[in-house]
């Protein structure tokens, strides 16, 4: 299973002479599929500092890990696959923080959720198509195409019952909290 479909990343920059061209135009350059029908994450892109350098070349290359880097950012988009409560409730409730490395990548290890999580960060999402489910400790959130959520350090799951694939893209900028 591939989600939905191919992401084509082009990254501009400047020639000898100065003049702005196209550095990299290719197809998925960071993929991981997880098995089954997992989800679809391709990293886009990583900054490691802020403010970013305009020339920095591609820091996702050999980049681990969900939150950003320290000072740094993330460009991600993730293809949710559907899920029914009896799937998820197959899952270990630390599905995802044994996955992601745990507290080592931020990762909270609440007993909520099997998809649960939270990064030090403050994370622009942008639902691109479908629609999704966002879990937080006592609230549900539904997001459909077009909408935007800014979380802001927040233990989040995300759910997929819609029987469909949904995208979204985020932004993940690395942030202080006194939360963590």
């Amino acid at each position: 299973m591939d989600g939905l479909g191919q992401i084509r990343r082009v990254v501009t920059g400047h020639d000898a002479g100065g003049r702005a061209v196209v550095l990299r135009d290719e197809i998925d350059p960071h993929k991981r599929v997880r098995p089954g029908r997992g989800s679809v994450s391709r990293l886009l892109w990583v900054t490691r500092e802020s403010p970013a350098l305009a020339v920095a070349d591609d820091a996702a290359e050999g980049f681990a890990g969900t939150a950003p880097p320290a000072r740094g950012s993330v460009l991600r988009i993730v293809d949710f696959p559907p899920f029914t409560d009896a799937e998820i409730a197959q899952f270990d409730m630390n599905y995802l923080a044994g996955e992601h490395g745990g507290a080592a990548d931020g990762f909270h290890r609440p007993s909520s959720h099997p998809f649960m999580h939270r990064t030090a960060s403050v994370d622009y999402g942008l639902v691109l198509i479908g629609e999704i489910e966002m879990k937080l400790d006592e609230d549900w959130v539904l997001l459909r195409a077009g909408d935007v959520v800014v979380q802001r350090a927040t233990n989040h799951a995300w759910v997929n019952r819609s029987g469909a694939f949904c995208r979204i893209a985020f932004v993940l900028l690395d942030a202080a909290s006194a939360e963590l």
